[in-house]
């Protein structure tokens, strides 16, 4: 197993992370993936005993991700975690997802699903909610958080994610979520409580959660035309082949 930290300049909190994930995972099963960080994060991250994979300029949670899952295919290990550095996602919960990948392919931990007391107001709650609507539909099972990065990866999500997964914005979340469908992958959700991030700064105000609607919005119109297009073809494909 491994549990892969995207890191965007976390160095106020990586040492912390790392020190609560250690007393669950072995430090050397922990890559902190920095993703083009000007504040030290990798050093520290090194310094605090695990490994670290550096990318030279920031490409974004999804790139960060797909890195650390490309790695874990290339090493052979069927199992990825994924962990925010910044201290928001509980590492005792760890085992709970891992538990629920028996039978699916993805875990998420999800926020609003019964555990914790974390909210999300305005407009980036109206989008989250949307959100889950639209992939507990495509999914046929109930979602309630699918922007949550907290999540566990078997090893045919692993297979690929670490092929296809978008570096774009939302794209390590909810377009990933789309491919999985287009894959065939099984995907649940166990409820986490998840904290207030414990370093840097948090990047939700009023004018970037409005912004935040219109992306995921335009994600979902995308990615649903992107499905629908996958799925056109390989009829006409099976059609020819007949």
């Amino acid at each position: 197993m491994l549990v892969v930290l995207p890191a965007f300049n976390e160095s106020a909190s990586i040492e912390t992370v790392l020190s609560e994930v250690s007393a669950h995972v072995p430090l050397d099963q922990v890559v902190v993936v920095d993703d083009g960080s000007t504040d030290g994060t990798a050093r520290i991250a090194r310094g605090a005993g695990a490994v670290v994979v550096v990318l030279p300029f920031n490409v974004g949670v999804g790139g960060a991700l797909r890195a650390g899952l490309l790695l874990a295919r290339r090493s052979g290990t069927s199992v990825v975690v994924q962990c925010d550095a910044d201290g928001q996602h509980p590492p005792e919960a760890i085992p709970s997802l891992l538990e629920a990948l028996a039978g699916n392919d993805i875990v998420i931990g999800a926020r609003f699903a019964g555990t914790g007391d974390y909210e999300v107001r305005g407009l980036r709650k109206y989008a989250i909610t949307v959100l889950a609507w639209t992939m507990s539909r495509l999914h046929r099972t109930k979602l309630t958080d699918v922007t949550s990065g907290f999540r566990a990866f078997g090893p045919r999500a692993i297979d690929v994610l670490s092929t296809h997964m978008p570096a774009e914005y939302l794209g390590d979340t909810v377009e990933a979520l789309v491919i999985a469908k287009e894959y065939g992958l099984r995907v649940t959700q166990v409820p986490v409580y998840m904290r207030e991030r414990q370093g840097g700064v948090a990047s939700h105000g009023p004018i970037r959660s409005a912004i935040y609607l219109v992306r995921a919005i335009t994600m979902i119109v995308l990615s649903t035309l992107r499905l629908l297009g996958t799925r056109g073809r390989r009829s006409k494909e099976n059609s020819g082949a007949a």
